[in-house]
């Protein structure tokens, strides 16, 4: 009887796991994305521009650098590509770039701004608290006729 019960918990048990495991809900990099912009600032290009115009701001392209190669930039940014991202804004890393500072306005942008909206989130995580990006990335940025640098 006792040898009947346990097989029954262990039956049980193998079973709710194999539920769980294949009823669990998986995200998609594009909830991904739609959940990060919901907890960070999105800036037009327009606004954007308007920011970099003022000064103090720190612009940074995630892109890949054969982007930036085969499509220019926005004149004055940094690249950082978005695998490299954490280890550049870590200042307790030899990696860290000092572009990436916490005092100062970050705008971060890619090429349509997924990446750079889940980059965005990150350096939030990590206690960057004057970040945003330019929503439609860089796609939006020319799409508006915005100033691109070769």
């Amino acid at each position: 009887m006792k040898f009947f019960n346990f097989f029954s918990v262990i039956l049980t048990f193998c079973l709710l796991t194999v539920l769980t495991q294949t009823t669990m809900a998986q995200t998609s990099a594009t909830d991904m994305v739609k959940a990060a912009k919901k907890g960070i600032e999105n800036l037009t290009p327009q606004q954007a521009m308007q920011e970099i115009s003022q000064g103090n701001v720190t612009v940074i392209d995630i892109r890949e650098p054969g982007e930036l190669t085969q499509n220019g930039k926005i004149a004055g940014s940094i690249n950082a590509p978005r695998g490299m991202l954490e280890f550049y804004a870590d200042p307790t890393l030899p990696y860290h770039k000092p572009e990436f500072n916490k005092e100062k306005r970050l705008i971060l942008y890619c090429a349509s701004s997924g990446r750079s909206a889940l980059a965005v989130k990150t350096l939030k995580e990590m206690g960057y608290t004057n970040v945003a990006h330019i929503d439609g990335g860089f796609k939006a940025w020319v799409a508006d006729g915005l100033p691109v640098q070769h």
